[in-house]
Order: C-alpha cells, then structure tokens, then sequence
C-alpha cells in the first residue's frame, strides 16, 4: 500500500542523511518534498500542514542542527511525527470487567465489514474465548448465509433470526440468548449501504440505543483513500464509534486514510486487514507502520508471524536435526509450509529491514513456485525424502511425471537443497546460531 510513499520518503531522507551539515534551507527543502509526497499519497490537506509545522518546529531545533549526526537526527524527527500522527502507540480492545463484550460492527457495502467481522471472531477463539457472531443485516442478498458459512469454516457459533425483519430484535434477541449461554465476546455485523444516508445512520443509532455497545467498530476500505476519511466523519458525527479496522491495506491504494483518519476522527486503528483469508488481519502499530513507511522495514510484526508458525518446541526439534546433520526433505517440506502462514511473501519481504537495497523489493515472488516445490517431496516416496541421494535418473523421471514438473526442476531442487545443507554445515563450523538457538535470540531481541 505504501510503496510509492515509501519510495520517495527514502529518496528525500537519503539526500540528508548526505548532508555532512544540514541548514535551515536543506531542511526546508526537504519538508517541501515531504509535504508533495504526502498530498500524492492523498493524505488530507489539513493533516498534511499541521504534520509538516510540526516536524519543521523539533527539526530546526538547535539540538538537531549541531548534531553530528543531523540526517539521522531529522529521520528520528519524522518517524516520531509519523507514530504519533497513526496515533503513538497500539490501542487495543478493552474487555469489560462484566461479559459479554459487545462489539458492534458497521461500515458501508463492499468495506469487508462482514468478513472482517469473521476475522474478529477468529482471533478471540484462537484466544481461548467463545464468541458468538450476530447476523443484524436484514437487507443484504445473502448476508446471513455469508456470516453463516464463515462462522462453520471457523467452528464459531452464530446467531441468525431468520423470521426477524427487525434489527433492534434480532439484537435484543441475541444479547439475551448470548448471556445465558455463556458467549462472549458478542460481534454483531450490521446492514451497510452504498453510501452514507440517513435510513442506515437512524438505523444503526437504534440499534446502539438497544445494545448499549461496548465498542463500535468502523470497518473503512482504505482502497477509498480520502472517501474512507469522509466516511468515517460521518459515522462518527452521527452514530458515534469507538474505533476503526482499516481493510485491504495490501492493495495498491496510497495510504492517505491509514495516515489522516486516526487525525481527523480522534479515532484509533485497531487492526489492519492484510488480505482476503481470515487470518489475515493484525494489531496496527503505529510506531512499526512508520518504520515501513520510512523504509526500515518492521522486524517484529516479522517476529510475530513466524512465532505463530513455530512454535519453540518445533525450532528446538529443528535446532537438534541441524546440528546432527539429520536434515531432510520432509523438514523442508514442513518447513515450506509454515512459510506460507505467515503470510503473502512479498509483504514478508516488505518487513526486512533494507530490503530495496538488498535487492529483495520488487521481485517477483511466486508463491505458485512453493507449490511445485510441495509436489515434487510429496512425489517422492519416504526413503527419498530422508536420503534426497538415491536419487537417481529414473526416480527423478518418476517424481516428474508424479508431480506435473520436469525432470530440470526436480534436478534443480536437488542440487539447491544440497547447497542449503552444505551452507548449514558451514554456518556449524562458524559457530552461527541455529533453529532453535535462532528462535530464542528474536525472543530475546523483542523483549529488548
């Protein structure tokens, strides 16, 4: 989503940092730079002024003039400014002391409201919760179904008046049956529209007079740049929310509504929806989405992800085979597959610090190749796959045919796993850190 932004804000702190002594000019220069850059990426106007005043009142500033590291200085500025533009630090949801919590979802059609809604519903079960999601939008074609069948796809249960016509009494409804079977929290997915009216603000400020909502959450597509501000403004102004979940922030958007709507509404971003499946949806941070902005990459959402993939007993198991030598094809495999947990590659990518000058941005990463490489271990038989070296021509011609691949990318991936094992016994020799011991290093690190 940032990209383009990304891209010119290292362009602009790369010439200061090449400064050997900054001026009054060279950062007003840059400020200039900064500010088109922002009004590209359709951040607001007024955000854009009251951001740009702010950086260039802490960068003039006598203790970044005579530093002697001023570019560094006025990049420590910026992401500061940045931070606490997005809102300073994670706002997270407050459980109430007495449950059920009551989350009351809305938003327009088409912003992944009832999607994302299943993606609440999802984490709060991964949290060891019993939620229960609440299908209120009677006007919809087919939205009842929709929550229905994403509540089955997540064992969650769901909550659905089929006779009911009326939102506030599937509500009350739902709210009773909620506290005596023990649910919570409660995600109620309201009707949206097309566009901001009358009919659903007077709506949905019945259905909060009913509910009295511990949270009201604004799902705003971020594909919608400056609309998605504008909406929220409203939604805030007439119906009152609590909080915002920005979607579809891995689409080629410019990123002005994640950097305008926590300043324009008060309003703090909760979560981040990544893609389309039903994992994929984060914390926001507001301090780690600087750092991607400003290109430093984002070490420990990275951390995150692949601590949810492993877990420490899997990397202590792994460690002991590496360390014996004992690592085969079906370690790779598995290997390959939590991989593709974490995410979409090329936002992996994203989060590793110097990744444009390492030559990593911008390439294509193929996730279909990862499924060729799975078909070709799962054509081997098990004997291949924990001795990859018995593999000879008629075996490859079998694996080949057995997988839809040729016999070069069989060789190919033969030859390429056989240079990873001879790396990893030279990393052994160095007295590099391995696996496990790898695992536990990022914990520590992130606790520092």
């Amino acid at each position: 989503m940032f990209d383009s932004l990304s891209e010119r804000f290292q362009g602009i702190l790369k010439k200061l940092r090449g400064q050997g002594k900054l001026t009054e000019k060279n950062i007003a220069d840059a400020l200039r730079d900064v500010r088109l850059a922002l009004l590209e990426a359709d951040v607001n106007y007024l955000v854009v002024k009251s951001l740009i005043e702010r950086i260039r009142e802490k960068a003039i500033g006598e203790e970044v003039l005579k530093s002697l590291t001023p570019g560094q200085q006025v990049i420590k500025v910026v992401h500061q400014e940045l931070t606490d533009l997005m809102g300073g630090h994670q706002s997270k949801l407050t459980m109430p002391p007495n449950p059920p919590m009551l989350i009351m979802m809305v938003g327009l059609n088409g912003s992944g409201k009832t999607t994302t809604a299943g993606k609440l519903g999802r984490m709060f079960k991964k949290e060891g919760l019993n939620p229960l999601m609440v299908a209120a939008d009677v006007y919809r074609p087919a939205a009842r179904e929709q929550l229905k069948f994403l509540c089955d796809s997540l064992g969650v249960d769901c909550f659905s008046d089929e006779s009911a016509n009326s939102p506030e009494k599937i509500c009350r409804d739902d709210y009773r049956w909620a506290s005596e079977k023990g649910y919570h929290p409660v995600i109620i997915d309201t009707a949206g529209r097309l566009h901001v009216d009358e009919d659903l603000m007077n709506e949905l400020v019945r259905i909060k007079k009913v509910l009295l909502p511990h949270e009201v959450v604004l799902v705003a597509d971020a594909m919608t740049g400056q609309d998605a501000v504008t909406m929220a403004q409203e939604f805030n102004q007439k119906v009152g929310i609590d909080s915002v979940i920005l979607t579809k922030i891995d689409g080629d958007a410019r990123g002005g509504a994640a950097l305008s709507i926590r300043e324009v509404t008060g309003k703090p971003i909760k979560f981040v929806g990544t893609g389309e499946k039903l994992d994929f949806l984060e914390p926001f941070f507001p301090d780690r989405m600087a750092s991607r902005i400003l290109g430093m990459g984002d070490v420990l959402t990275l951390i995150d992800k692949a601590q949810e993939a492993y877990t420490q007993e899997e990397a202590l198991a792994l460690e002991q085979k590496l360390q014996k030598d004992a690592y085969t094809l079906e370690d790779f495999r598995q290997q390959l597959r939590q991989i593709k947990t974490m995410g979409p590659l090329d936002q992996l990518i994203k989060m590793i610090p110097g990744a444009s000058k390492m030559g990593l941005k911008g390439i294509d990463m193929d996730e279909s190749r990862f499924v060729h490489l799975e078909a070709m271990i799962d054509s081997m038989t098990p004997e291949e796959r924990r001795h990859y070296n018995i593999i000879n021509a008629s075996r490859k011609r079998r694996i080949a045919m057995g997988s839809g691949t040729s016999v070069q990318e069989v060789s190919r991936l033969l030859n390429q796993f056989h240079l990873m094992r001879k790396n990893i016994k030279r990393m052994k020799k160095m007295g590099l850190g391995l696996g496990g011991g790898f695992g536990r290093s990022l914990k520590s690190f992130k606790r520092r």
